[in-house]
């Protein structure tokens, strides 16, 4: 401490100066001095003080800390001293072991109170992150490393607050990824650290990460320190590639199209010498089977999930997890996160799972992997969470899996036992039926698992037979899982026997759900009803209010399943058993007694099953989705009366009636669409072909009246008193030219209508029907256009007719020689013939306006019929939209009166009447009826 009293200047002996003073005139001294050398030796001494006065050095020094940061840039030496300081003052020391005495646990709390103020404090200047982010580009090692480890503490102590400054600072992220490029391996071991904390919980940060080329470096450095055999770095990478994938489907999609997880497979390569697992080892690898299982995970998008599945199956990564799942020497727990992420890796991916089922142990003979995990789960001397990992193991297996239901279900019919190997059906029912209540409801859940939404197995199950004992026949299993139920007093002794009946009661309602048939086989015991009607009406503890509800479910889905083949159980009679035996309140209560049950809630969280403790294992993950499907069907076919069940498929009828008059019209008004289309096709090619006539028309005007300013030009000429001959012939030679033109110009304006007359012609004959008013519009179009043709036509009738009589005028005044009366003889005579023409161009435009005039009259008609059919359509929906309201409104009327009820009941409770007697029965049937009677007046 020499030198900090050197700074400092001696003080009067025997008095020693406070830290708090030593600390102000160490401050003075970085702010007056003008020698850097003074202020580095300052800054040091500052640094050597700020643990013992970690108070006074935060409160004085930070903001000249700070300055020397921003104006000594290029003396490396007093920057790493400033930084060290303000590490040492916001740090929050974790590592320490915690004290015994209670005063010192109090000022450790403090301590790190104090470094949360002072990183508070140092981050409230966003700028002074910003030269952090700065200050780490510069090289030097003691610079560089206090900087990544007073970036870190910050994270630590305020993280969201430094994230969001670091996200908006121009690459920010940039630089802190170039840490992991750093050859010092300290820096770049801290640089891991750093970025740990600055990608916890932000996305947007991950996915910086990530397309800054984080993957490829992470599993190159992975790869250099020995993989599974490495280090604490290995597990610092695993925690950082977590970070980025968990919860970040951007970045899971990234590293799948990367090919990583092909770069994942040699971490699993764990050799058959499996006698010595380090702790770094074990840890390593349950970090890396948890990375698999992100990429695999049900919360995932499913696309996602089976494209990682695949890729896993094709580069042999699942075959190196099987590896590991059937190898000895193997972890507890490595062996169970194994299992279960194997679990995920064929959940639902059918190529997965049938891999899985050809996967044998390497015992002798060879053995199934499913029989070997089955093994372990109904034993119950294994861990319980080795046998949670199974069942998990065994669900995803059936998951989605009508193949793999099959197998399993045939391992338990009769045709198929070999007495000579253990089946997976085997150790299913022995730990259905032994006396552990844990292998109990394993195995009815894997069995329920079996039956998953496949109604052949169900029915296929119905089939299997058990041997209860010498001298006795053979029982269905459906009869001895009830019979089990039965046996309370049995139960009482194994000492779980909420936990068996629990697994019983799912099995056998998943068995019968949506299966007639083994609901009639159920009801065909004559002990199962009055067992379920005992079971619910009885006031039992706690626990037995889940057994309690279990049995409402298990009784309501007899009556909404029931196909009333058998007389005495139809779906009248037990509703009217749950009427008089339980109650139709109570019933629905205890019903609903399940969805509330705390376990439930944990339970429908996601499909795999973890519990604290055994006694926990109360719900199954694919039994709560159904429990949710199936609760208020029963607890509205309960509460119906056989009347509104008639009403009810009435309405149904005329529903399904309506259903199929809106069914024809759709298909009717479609095939009129059909026909439109057509239509406006065939008037649209009219429409070409009109426009290309009355362009040829009027190219025809013109021509006829250049020919006429022609002709006046010879007349005047052969009025002449010296015509030339030569002359006048060349003029005739053209005007014989110009009339041969203008006949081939209407022999094509001919062939043009008798196209078109065609064309309308077809389409009256093909009895094409419009039904719509653009149609309508086209044939006006039409007509307004065959008009104006007209009008064309009869003008250019009307200038051959003035052609014709100039012609003859000529003729009469010219006396010129015997070829000249030749020519115009001609000229007459074509002209004729185009006058004759013309005449029937006009006759065939009036029979195209006759068609056209019964066309209107079938498109009016069409419209009227169309319109008929749209009225019709809009009556038929009013009318379902009536139906469907008035259906609301019943259920709505039903539930109020439900509640008057059920509030008047308690009320005469809290009275102390007495209810429940026949009277009061028969007269609440009564009111029901007649609340039903005002109702019906009501809606009528």
């Amino acid at each position: 401490m020499n030198y900090i009293w050197e700074v400092v200047g001696r003080q009067p002996t025997g008095q020693q100066p406070s830290g708090a003073d030593t600390v102000q005139k160490l401050c003075d001294r970085v702010a007056s001095s003008t020698l850097l050398e003074d202020r580095r030796d300052a800054v040091r001494a500052l640094k050597s003080l700020s643990k013992k006065y970690r108070m006074e050095v935060g409160t004085m020094a930070m903001d000249h800390l700070v300055r020397i940061l921003q104006s000594d840039r290029t003396d490396t030496e007093i920057l790493g001293y400033a930084l060290d300081t303000l590490y040492n003052i916001v740090c929050i020391d974790e590592e320490e072991e915690p004290a015994d005495d209670s005063e010192e646990e109090s000022q450790q709390k403090q301590e790190d109170d104090l470094g949360a103020q002072f990183s508070e404090k140092f981050i409230g200047e966003p700028d002074n992150i910003t030269l952090l982010l700065t200050l780490l580009e510069e090289f030097d090692f003691h610079v560089r490393w206090p900087g990544v480890k007073l970036l870190t503490a910050l994270l630590k102590s305020q993280c969201a607050p430094v994230q969001s400054i670091v996200l908006v600072s121009p690459m920010g992220v940039s630089r802190l990824m170039d840490l992991l490029a750093d050859s010092r391996e300290v820096i770049r071991n801290d640089g891991l650290l750093l970025l740990q904390q600055l990608t916890k919980g932000n996305t947007a940060i991950q996915k910086i990460v990530a397309f800054e080329n984080a993957f490829e470096r992470l599993l190159e450095i992975i790869k250099e320190e020995g993989s599974s055999d490495g280090g604490i770095v290995v597990e610092d990478c695993l925690l950082l590639l977590l970070n980025l994938l968990k919860n970040n489907s951007s970045n899971q999609n990234f590293f799948k199209e990367g090919s990583y997880i092909q770069k994942m497979k040699p971490w699993f390569e764990v050799g058959d010498d499996n006698s010595g697992w380090s702790a770094q080892k074990a840890t390593n690898l349950h970090l890396m089977l948890q990375l698999v299982r992100v990429m695999v995970s049900p919360v995932n998008a499913p696309g996602a999930t089976a494209s990682c599945q695949k890729a896993m199956f094709q580069c042999g990564l699942l075959q190196q997890l099987c590896t590991i799942l059937m190898a000895t020497g193997v972890p507890a727990d490595i062996l169970t996160e194994t299992i279960n992420t194997v679990s995920e890796v064929i959940r639902g991916s059918e190529v997965n799972q049938d891999y899985f089922a050809s996967v044998n142990a390497p015992s002798n003979p060879p053995r199934p992997a499913i029989v070997v995990l089955l093994m372990s789960m109904v034993n119950e001397r294994q861990p319980f969470v080795l046998r949670c990992a199974v069942l998990y193991c065994f669900q995803c297996f059936l998951y989605k899996n009508h193949k793999g239901q099959g197998e399993i279900v045939a391992t338990l019919l009769p045709s198929t036992i070999d007495a000579s190997s253990i089946s997976a059906g085997q150790l299913l029912c022995g730990g259905l039926f032994s006396a552990d209540s844990l292998s109990n409801w394993c195995a009815a859940v894997a069995l329920a698992h079996a039956l998953q939404d496949n109604l052949t197995q169900k029915e296929q199950l119905l089939r299997v037979q058990l041997a209860t004992s010498l001298g006795k026949p053979p029982v269905s299993l459906l009869q001895q899982c009830t019979n089990i139920l039965s046996q309370g007093d049995k139960l009482e002794r194994r000492g779980s026997r909420v936990q068996t009946k629990v697994g019983l009661l799912m099995l056998l309602c998943t068995w019968i759900t949506n299966c007639p048939i083994a609901v009639m086989h159920f009801l065909h015991n004559q002990d199962n009803v009055p067992f379920l009607t005992a079971q619910i009406s009885e006031n039992q503890g706690e626990d037995e209010r889940l057994v309690q509800g279990l049995c409402a479910l298990l009784l309501g889905i007899c009556i909404y399943y029931n196909d009333n083949s058998l007389e005495n159980y139809t779906k009248e009679k037990l509703k009217q058993l749950i009427e008089k035996r339980i109650g139709k309140e109570n019933f629905v209560e205890k019903l609903g007694f399940i969805t509330k049950h705390e376990l439930y809630s944990r339970a429908a969280q996601k499909p795999q099953p973890i519990f604290s403790a055994p006694e926990h294992m109360l719900f199954d993950h694919e039994f709560t989705k159904l429990i949710k499907e199936l609760e208020g069907m029963i607890t509205k076919a309960v509460l119906k009366s056989s009347e509104e069940e008639k009403k009810e498929e009435e309405v149904k009828k005329t529903l399904e009636q309506h259903d199929s008059i809106i069914t024809q019209y759709n298909a009717l008004i479609r095939e009129q669409d059909g026909q439109i289309q057509e239509l406006k096709e065939q008037v649209s090619s009219l429409s070409s072909q009109s426009e290309m006539l009355q362009n040829t028309v009027t190219q025809q005007l013109s021509q006829i009246q250049q020919h006429k300013d022609q002709y006046n030009i010879l007349k005047l000429k052969l009025g002449k008193d010296a015509p030339v001959n030569g002359l006048q012939t060349e003029e005739q030679s053209q005007l014989r030219e110009q009339l041969e033109d203008l006949q081939r110009q209407h022999q094509r304006l001919q062939t043009q209508l008798t196209e078109r007359d065609a064309l309308i012609t077809g389409l009256k004959e093909a009895e094409v029907t419009p039904s719509t008013d653009r149609s309508s519009s086209d044939v006006t179009e039409l007509q307004r256009e065959l008009e104006d043709l007209r009008a064309q036509l009869q003008s250019q009738s009307a200038e051959i007719t003035e052609l014709q009589r100039e012609n003859q005028e000529l003729l009469r005044a010219s006396h010129a020689t015997g070829s000249e009366v030749g020519v115009c003889e001609e000229l007459e005579s074509r002209l004729s013939a185009q006058t004759a023409e013309a005449q029937k161009l006009k006759e065939e435009v009036q029979a195209l306006l006759q068609r056209k005039e019964v066309m209107e009259k079938e498109l009016s008609s069409a419209s009227s019929s169309a319109a008929i059919m749209e009225t019709e359509k809009s009556q038929l929906q009013h009318e379902l939209q009536e139906s469907k309201k008035e259906q609301d409104d019943l259920l709505m009327l039903l539930a109020d009166q439900d509640q008057k009820i059920l509030s008047l009941r308690h009320r005469l409770k809290a009275l102390g009447e007495t209810i429940e007697d026949e009277d009061d029965l028969d007269a609440r049937d009564q009111f029901y009826d007649d609340d039903d009677d005002d109702e019906e007046e009501g809606d009528e």
